[in-house]
């Protein structure tokens, strides 16, 4: 990885944060994506002590907002020539439904939607280095489908189901990404971490944030968690290999939705819509 410019979203706490140090430390230059300053100042600090000559860097956006996500690209896209790694991990629940300025439901807004336009924004820095797309998907995805009349939710909502569909979307957009851009020299996997202890879940607020808390109890590392989005990142072995589903640093099966390839494109098609972009 020396040498190597690696794109990462919720890069501040878990898995994200974790990836970054290592990836830093196999000598990567890391540019963090954040929401919060303080925190994104504090990984920023242990990224430079991790590997100083790298020039590490830190953007602020929330990605739960269109016009913030477009900010975001055409920041990134102007102070790098090239991109080699683009992990897609930021991801929030929440306790109630929100709705953005965008008119979007908030959980497939950061949860879908910001990866699908940060991708796209950033393709041309892609291209030039035939990179690797890592998306963090989620176990959470099955027993889920998608309703494409009801993509914000308004007929009804329960946050664990938001966010088991937008999980699915990760997948779905995963395999979809694979074919479309297969010319290109990009690839594009995705994995699920397992149940991590991290910081997700304890700003959702309400019941899912005591449920999380309990059941964190049982989780595993973020050390353990952040293995597969490491090996996807940086690992020879899957060099070649694109639009499958990870984990534990395997190939894995998901649900028989996750694999309907019309459904894959037509999210696609539904997510360029609603960004406003040519898909």
């Amino acid at each position: 990885m020396r040498g190597k410019i690696v794109v990462i979203t919720g890069a501040t706490s878990g898995i994200g944060e974790v990836a970054a140090r290592q990836l830093a430390g196999m000598g990567a230059r890391i540019v963090l994506v954040a929401r919060d300053r303080n925190r994104g100042e504090a990984v920023l600090a242990q990224l430079t002590s991790i590997n100083a000559g790298a020039s590490h860097s830190v953007h602020y956006a929330d990605l739960s907002h269109l016009a913030e996500m477009k900010r975001l690209a055409l920041e990134i896209a102007a102070a790098e020539p090239r991109i080699d790694v683009l992990i897609n991990n930021a991801g929030a629940i929440f306790s109630s439904r929100q709705i953005t300025e965008d008119n979007w439901e908030r959980t497939f807004a950061t949860n879908h939607m910001a990866y699908f336009l940060l991708t796209h924004a950033l393709r041309e820095r892609l291209t030039a280095s035939h990179a690797r797309i890592v998306n963090t998907a989620s176990t959470a995805h099955k027993g889920c489908s998608i309703d494409f009349d009801d993509l914000q939710s308004t007929k009804s909502f329960s946050p664990h189901q938001a966010y088991g569909r937008s999980k699915l979307c990760n997948i779905l957009f995963t395999r979809e990404l694979a074919l479309r851009w297969r010319g290109e020299g990009i690839t594009a996997n995705c994995f699920h971490p397992g149940f991590v202890a991290s910081r997700f879940g304890e700003s959702s607020g309400g019941l899912t944030s005591r449920v999380i808390a309990v059941a964190k109890l049982l989780a595993i590392s973020p050390e353990k968690g952040a293995a597969t989005l490491v090996y996807l990142a940086s690992s020879p072995e899957v060099a070649t290999v694109s639009g499958e589903y990870f984990y534990k640093c395997r190939p894995a099966t998901p649900s028989a939705q996750a694999q309907d390839g019309a459904t894959a494109a037509r999210l696609w098609t539904e997510s360029a819509k609603l960004a406003g972009i040519d898909g």
